[in-house]
């Protein structure tokens, strides 16, 4: 066997690129607990009492830049801001219905944008906000459905969303935020764990404080995660995205429904409301020619009679990628007397915010800028 001499390379002879460092990467510090920032002091000999002021800063206060955190030396400011960044949420776009509804267009550090309303009404002011970009579901009739599922907001983000919104509802009602509802992009079930962190800042008291029982989690419908709910004993409220109690009209319209039917749901409900004893809302569109008899409204009685709940109908909002009209008002009327007459506590939603497209089930990002 012959072998062959290994090549010889004389490194004198050969140009080596000089090395290149990678940029360091700053962290968002919202991302960091208490108690790494308080590591972090540590480590930069600082007094670690200094982790509190600058958390009570970032979620309390809402600070957007260290140059905000006043009691802080301008050296702890420069150090922060050497080794953090905060990734605030910015309003790129707003627009104002003839109703008063205020449609906003959020933009990401990162570039993505997601949409948020502000509906005011006489008693309260209300943020409807979102906890993804995009949405993985298909729901038939919403406008996010058709969207890809670009990623998860963090808990920051959604915090965020808040914080803008309740400035706009002092701005231009002088009201403060008085309910929140988890009903805009995105299906919150899939973003878990940062949408219950959301819930902690926004509701704690090293947060905005908000009481618990003013925030609204909806979900389309995964049983496991509800039952998780459950188990994780939450305070907020939680509403469904029903729309029909029928497996075979659910599954036309709402393909979830296909890997979690009605049963598994209602079993799930039950186990929700045995660990939490908070009342389910269920959400139902009426659509015309498609869940709007009487029929249907028994179904939905039967549904609803497994444990206390109350039913929100909501009119349904056009969009162009759909073809439902929104059922008779004569339909509607006699639907939910129907369920009235059963003793299940009904309310006739309508909609707010459709010239501008804010409307439930209208939210999408038609346009990227």
């Amino acid at each position: 066997m012959i072998v062959k001499p290994k090549l010889q390379i004389k490194l004198k002879d050969t140009v080596v690129p000089e090395k290149q460092t990678a940029a360091p990467v700053i962290k968002d510090i919202r991302k960091l607990t208490l108690q790494e920032l308080q590591n972090f002091f540590v480590e930069n000999n600082e007094k670690p009492f200094r982790a509190k002021q600058v958390y009570e800063w970032l979620w309390k206060k809402s600070a957007t830049t260290f140059e905000q955190m006043t009691n802080l030396s301008a050296g702890l400011r420069q150090l922060l801001t050497a080794h953090f960044a905060i990734h605030a949420v910015t309003i790129a776009e707003k627009q104002l219905s003839k109703d008063g509804t205020i449609k906003v267009g959020f933009r990401l550090h990162d570039g993505n944008l997601v949409e948020g309303v502000l509906i005011p009404t006489e008693d309260r002011m209300t943020a409807c906000i979102s906890s993804q970009v995009g949405c993985s579901l298909t729901c038939k009739f919403c406008a996010t459905g058709y969207m890809d599922r670009v990623r998860n907001l963090d808990p920051a983000e959604i915090y965020d969303q808040v914080v803008l919104i309740d400035r706009l509802a002092k701005e231009n009602y002088q009201k403060p935020l008085s309910n929140i509802v988890y009903m805009g992009m995105g299906e919150p079930m899939l973003n878990y764990a940062n949408v219950l962190k959301s819930t902690e800042l926004i509701t704690s008291q090293e947060g905005l404080g908000m009481a618990a029982k003013r925030l609204t989690v909806s979900t389309a419908g995964i049983a496991k995660m509800i039952r998780k709910l459950g188990d994780d004993e939450v305070r907020f409220n939680l509403a469904l995205s029903l729309h029909a109690a029928n497996d075979d009209k659910r599954n036309q319209i709402m393909p979830i429904n296909e890997s979690n039917t009605l049963e598994a749901l209602r079993e799930a409900l039950k186990y929700f409301y045995q660990k939490t004893k908070n009342k389910v809302t269920f959400e139902y569109i009426i659509f015309n020619n498609f869940n709007d008899t009487i029929k249907d409204a028994d179904e939905l009685y039967k549904f609803c009679k497994h444990l206390p709940v109350k039913v929100n109908i909501i009119e349904y909002n056009p969009i162009s990628e759909a073809q439902f009209t929104n059922a008779a008002e004569d339909k509607i009327t006699k639907f939910a007397k129907y369920l009235e007459d059963k003793g299940i506590v009904v309310n006739v939603r309508r909609s707010r915010g459709k010239d501008i497209d804010a409307a439930c089930g209208q939210l999408a990002i038609k346009e990227r800028k």
